[in-house]
């Protein structure tokens, strides 16, 4: 069952040629839906494959295939080929998985939209990317699906082009992603000079080639790209502009997909990781940092989409966090967990927006709870998950990288336990604000009323419906009682030899746990006692964090203006006077050249003649000499 795994990557590849060659054709919704049975077929094809991974013995599961030679120069030879374990399997799943739901969700969203056949084609492009990415058995194949996503990204952000907000959201994201891979490249480079090959396996088995040192840099490397593509300190202002998108955009983008790509890069390289404990701090502190950064961003945002994206930014750094602990598995159930209940929020921010016609202010919503009633209940789970409310799936997720952080680093424990309690402060604001208090949205803009919030369609809410299942029992893959059978025994073969394994006893691991759940509903119970009267407090939304902590401002200070003004004297100093000088100098040169010898040019034939005698006279003149002086 394993052998056809490589249609996970092709169904979604042909339904993108499909829709390319008759998507106007098919038109509204059956473009769309075409888009969706390709992507459920990979959902199933998916299952297959999961099926025949788990009948094997867990030292079996790992199937590698190589299926064509794509590049063979010297001693470069890249092979295209799929490597599939429990890892790649269960990026897979819940990839293609809530893909899946999130097509179907836009043919809701998307419906009436004059370019309709064209986002699905770049949705399924979207997906194969992600799926070439995760499969990939070489380092430059993963790239391939690095680089795809990236450039679908570019095109779904900038979907709506016509809005200057959007094309430049994309042109960000596009910008920010290529300065990480910059380093994803010159990692390829290093490694390639030391063990000779990207094959993932050799890679693997060579990797003492590397030294200490090589395996420092391949890691920083590493992270940098991690950094662009999964939006990390200093490469995370791209994200927050990506809302500029359709909202199906946003939930395919920051909950289940792109931006876990750098997260899924760093625990593929775990062996490399191990090798480089310096590196592994560094990762450490940039994932907890940007958790803590992201949060308090998110605590005064007015966009219900910003507040979601910087949320996503904070979860991730929970990620990188745990990655830097070695903490793989529990980077990696979070990270499935996330898909679950920020895909839930992300699509459930879509449905307010679609029932407010396209309002996005949280101070313009309020009392939605009884107009949108599958939307209100839905989205209750996905912010009690979040927010780390026991039993839901997001308390067993965080809990489990905390944990693991507590035995590594108490101080960044504590960062990441300050961090819950924004997480649950913000997500509980956004919640009240929505759905809760007045009818905010009944005020009239410009003397005009709006009409009254709408309920989605049918295929809107059943992928809410089937996301609420899975974010509030989706916990039950790991739970502490389950680790000897559960996901943790899944993975643990892929991380054997590099898996910190924390040491707390059981009580310890209670107290922990405790700990989360108080200083979630601490987070809950401050919101709802701030915000469930009034929603305009500018002490709680100060300045600095609206503006993202000035980071936009600082980068346009130190490299946007300093660029321009790089740009305004190349275009005036060095291509206006010094390039176009030499050359204009050079044309006026000749001219004044041409000028002098038109002289000579009289069209008289004595003139003529009596230039050809004195030269023959000069000639003759000089062999005399020759012959003189001989």
């Amino acid at each position: 069952m394993v052998h056809a795994a490589y249609l996970m990557a092709l169904l979604p590849l042909a339904g993108f040629a499909v829709l390319v060659a008759a998507g106007r054709r098919l038109g509204d919704p059956w473009a769309g839906w075409v888009g969706t049975v390709a992507v459920v077929g990979s959902f199933v094809v998916a299952c297959i494959a999961l099926a025949g991974l788990l009948s094997e013995p867990a030292s079996a599961r790992h199937f590698s295939a190589n299926y064509f030679s794509w590049i063979t120069v010297g001693g470069l030879q890249v092979k295209v080929g799929i490597l599939l374990d429990p890892l790649s399997m269960t990026m897979c799943m819940f990839v293609t998985g809530v893909s899946a739901l999130i097509h179907l969700y836009s043919i809701g969203y998307m419906k009436g939209d004059p370019e309709f056949s064209k986002f699905f084609i770049y949705l399924n492009l979207f997906v194969f990317s992600m799926v070439l990415l995760v499969l990939a058995n070489n380092l430059l194949v993963m790239f391939v699906g690095w680089e795809g996503v990236g450039v679908c990204s570019y095109w779904l952000v900038s979907f709506w082009h016509e809005r200057d907000s959007a094309a430049s959201a994309g042109k960000k994201a596009f910008i920010y992603n290529r300065v990480g891979d910059v380093g994803f490249l010159i990692a390829l480079f290093l490694i390639f000079s030391k063990v000779g090959s990207l094959d993932l396996t050799t890679i693997f088995a060579h990797r003492g080639a590397l030294g200490s040192a090589g395996a420092t840099a391949v890691a920083l490397l590493l992270l940098l790209a991690a950094a662009g593509k999964s939006a990390q300190i200093p490469l995370f202002n791209w994200l927050p502009d990506a809302m500029e998108g359709p909202t199906p955009v946003s939930a395919l983008i920051h909950a289940a997909t792109m931006v876990t790509a750098g997260v899924y890069l760093l625990c593929r390289v775990n062996s490399i990781l191990a090798l480089s404990p310096d590196a592994m701090w560094v990762i450490a502190i940039i994932g907890g940092a940007t958790a803590f950064v992201a949060a308090t961003i998110a605590t005064s945002q007015q966009d219900i989409k910003k507040v979601l994206v910087f949320s996503t930014v904070s979860q991730i750094g929970y990620m990188v966090l745990a990655v830097g602990t070695g903490a793989y598995i529990a980077a990696i159930f979070l990270m499935v967990a996330h898909a679950f209940y920020k895909g839930l929020l992300f699509l459930g921010a879509g449905s307010v927006i679609h029932g407010l016609h396209d309002e996005q202010d949280l101070k313009r919503m309020g009392g939605l709870a009884r107009l949108l009633p599958w939307t209100y209940g839905t989205f209750l789970v996905g912010w009690l998950a979040i927010a780390g409310i026991p039993p839901f799936s997001g308390f067993w997720a965080k809990s489990d990288v905390l944990a693991n952080v507590y035995q590594k680093s108490p101080a960044l424990w504590a960062l990441g336990l300050v961090t819950a309690i924004l997480t649950a402060y913000y997500m509980t604001r956004l919640f009240v604000l929505a759905f809760r208090g007045d009818d905010r949205w009944a005020a009239a803009v410009d003397g005009h009323r709006p009409s009254d919030p709408h309920e989605s369609p049918w295929v809107m809410r059943a992928p809410l419906v089937v996301l609420a299942v899975l974010a509030f029992a989706g916990g039950i893959l790991d739970l502490p009682w389950v680790h000897r059978d559960g996901f943790a025994s899944w993975l643990s073969p892929v991380f054997a030899h590099t898996l910190y394994l924390a040491h707390e006893g059981a009580g310890l691991q209670v107290v922990l746990a405790v700990i989360d759940a108080v200083v979630a509903v601490i987070g809950v119970s401050i919101a709802f006692a701030l915000w469930r009267r009034s929603v305009d407090k500018p002490t709680l939304e100060p300045a600095f964090l609206q503006r993202v902590w000035y980071w936009d401002d600082f980068y346009d200070a130190v490299i946007g203006r300093p660029g321009q003004a790089m740009a305004r004297f190349a275009a005036t100093v060095v291509d206006g006077r010094i390039i176009d000088g030499a050359v204009n100098g050079a044309a006026a040169a000749v001219r004044k050249g041409a000028s002098g010898v038109r002289r000579f040019q009289t069209g008289y034939v004595r003139n003529y003649a009596l230039g050809i005698a004195l030269g023959l006279a000069a000639v003759i003149a000089f062999v005399i000499s020759r012959v003189w002086w001989s």
